[in-house]
């Protein structure tokens, strides 16, 4: 996200609160268990009834929220252009991860475009593309069998000229990029809230509180050398999923120095069935007969979840707004079917650095509020490569939603995308929010998962202990809930609990009552990953997500 004016930062004095979690149909008064500011106002808490609050504001041109590909392409082309033209121009970046890169997560295969046009000379500067694509292999997997699909020119999966990458480097080294440029990055600091002129226009952002008190699926694997394949590309579709549950894996192998894979499911978060966990369809996908072989002798070495921004053409919400616009993954410029979106997030980002320089460095702008408004921004991107790419594959993602599922959307990408190239008169719409397709669980059959074994598949904690994730343990709790009481008297009356399946982390769980009456929600945010699935699949839209104290969640190596 973008905000073409001013930064702000606060911290506070230390206060104290209390958390406890609550669980099942029980007459027992509901435990408090959010504790967060966002829920319980400072102004009506009378502890905080005298406490001074120290604010530090520092005044910028442009601020960029998030230290991504997106905002750091960006923030690399403002400079590029002030520079051009001997302007002076102050950008500042802010990054809630201890590190540039620390929070990136993709098993990316990284079409580069966008990196062409943004630094030329990247090979020279020694940009960490170390493998270049060299086999493309798609299937649809049964439960023991694979079946190969070719790939014809012109589908969305063909790789040729694309390279594997580990994301988190490649951000980490576009940071070096714009620093060289004289941007100013700001890791570990949170924004956690926009602030506003009085005419309504964003005047800047304030970084979240610290010193408050507690109370107030992709992993990378080392395989045996004898497997590696540096370059291959792997899909999949099909088994561990349903046909109606949208979803498919990917294998990339690495050329990395060492004999690394990364791989990864991903489950689309519009599945009914409230038994469904994506973290142990993901272990059970792993044992295949096509995908277990790479495995055996192996072992994991990282691992980390993410939610992904799949609406697409049809989702992509209004894009700028008096004092700022939206960039990059947050307003969902990844191509669905393609499972990239790193080439589009970056133009995004460069076309905005273009319409904002024009405004922000002419004499003689005319705005009608404080905050700067640039609708260029929109207008350059639906004339750009960007919005061609997303309306020609606008109709795949929403063609699953039929009664054949998978099969029923593969057909129509054959025949639409790759005869007709999506130049079809219609545009199909999705079937609704994500948290509002899940049916109520005695509709549903329970899944029986197999138990792991250790050496292909895995425990979650043991997991989770890989993403190296750590918060400040005495802070309120970054996962909030509207009303303390919905958990249990909806979500495990209804649904039986589907937190604790669809978190990655083993954030959420449901236990006994210390009274042994009933049931209680329990939320253990350090293991939080930053994932955001629970924001957008809780089916009450209870829980909302904020951003805990800067600097904290994964600390993802190069993921």
């Amino acid at each position: 996200d973008l905000t073409p004016l001013q930064k702000q930062s606060k911290h506070v004095s230390p206060q104290l609160y209390t958390t406890l979690h609550r669980r099942a149909c029980s007459s027992v008064s509901t435990p408090r268990i959010t504790t967060h500011y966002t829920i319980h106002p400072r102004e009506k808490d009378p502890r905080w009834e005298g406490i001074e609050m120290e604010r530090f504001a520092d005044e910028a041109d442009v601020v960029i929220v998030g230290g991504g590909p997106a905002g750091l392409s960006a923030a690399i082309r403002l400079k590029q252009l002030a520079n051009e033209q001997e302007k002076e121009l102050r950008v500042c970046l802010v990054e809630k991860a201890s590190q540039i890169g620390a929070h990136t997560l993709s098993g990316a295969c990284l079409e580069p475009s966008s990196l062409n046009e943004l630094i030329p000379d990247w090979k020279e500067r020694g940009a960490p593309l170390n493998t270049p694509v060299t086999e493309d292999v798609f299937s649809i997997l049964t439960e023991k069998y694979r079946i190969p699909v070719p790939i014809l020119p012109g589908l969305p999966m063909v790789n040729h000229g694309n390279y594997i990458v580990r994301l988190g480097n490649f951000v980490r080294w576009l940071g070096e990029q714009a620093e060289e440029l004289g941007v100013e990055l700001y890791p570990g600091y949170a924004a956690s809230e926009v602030l506003f002129h009085e005419d309504g226009s964003v005047k800047g952002v304030a970084t979240n509180d610290v010193g408050i008190a507690k109370d107030g699926s992709p992993k990378v694997w080392m395989i045996d050398e004898k497997k590696w394949r540096p370059g291959r590309v792997e899909h999949s579709v099909g088994w561990p999923l349903n046909r109606n549950t949208y979803g498919g894996s990917f294998l990339y192998h690495l050329n990395e120095g060492e004999p690394l894979v990364a791989l990864g499911l991903v489950v689309g978060l519009d599945y009914t069935n409230p038994y469904l966990s994506p973290f142990r369809e993901f272990q059970r996908w792993k044992h295949h007969p096509f995908v277990a072989p790479t495995l055996e002798g192996g072992h994991r070495i990282a691992y980390g979840a993410r939610a992904l921004n799949e609406g697409g053409l049809q989702s992509i919400p209004k894009l700028t707004f008096p004092g700022g616009l939206l960039i990059g993954c947050s307003p969902g410029f990844m191509n669905v079917p393609k499972i990239k979106g790193t080439h589009t997030a970056m133009k995004s980002g460069m076309l905005a650095a273009e319409t904002i320089f024009a405004k922000v460095t002419a004499e003689d702008v005319e705005s009608e509020t404080a905050g700067l408004h640039v609708p260029e921004y929109a207008e350059a991107l639906k004339s750009s490569w960007v919005w061609k790419e997303l309306h020609a594959v606008r109709n795949i993602r929403p063609s699953f939603h039929n009664y054949f599922g998978l099969y029923g959307g593969m057909i129509y990408t054959g025949i639409f995308y790759w005869i007709f190239r999506g130049k079809e008169p219609w545009t199909l719409k999705h079937c609704g929010l994500d948290a509002h397709q899940l049916k109520p669980a005695k509709d549903c059959t329970p899944i029986e998962y197999p138990k792991p074994d250790g050496k292909i598949s895995f425990d979650l904690l043991s997991s989770v202990a890989l993403s190296g994730t750590n918060h400040e343990g005495d802070q309120p709790p970054h996962l909030t809930l509207k009303d303390d009481s919905v958990p249990v008297n909806r979500n495990l009356a209804v649904f039986d609990g589907p937190e604790q399946r669809f978190c990655p982390a083993g954030v959420y769980e449901y236990v006994p009552l210390e009274s042994g009456d009933g049931m209680r929600l329990q939320i253990n945010a350090q293991n939080c990953v930053h994932c955001k699935t629970c924001d957008i699949k809780d089916p009450s839209q209870n829980i909302n997500w904020v951003v805990p104290e800067g600097g904290g969640g994964p600390a993802y190596n190069g993921m």
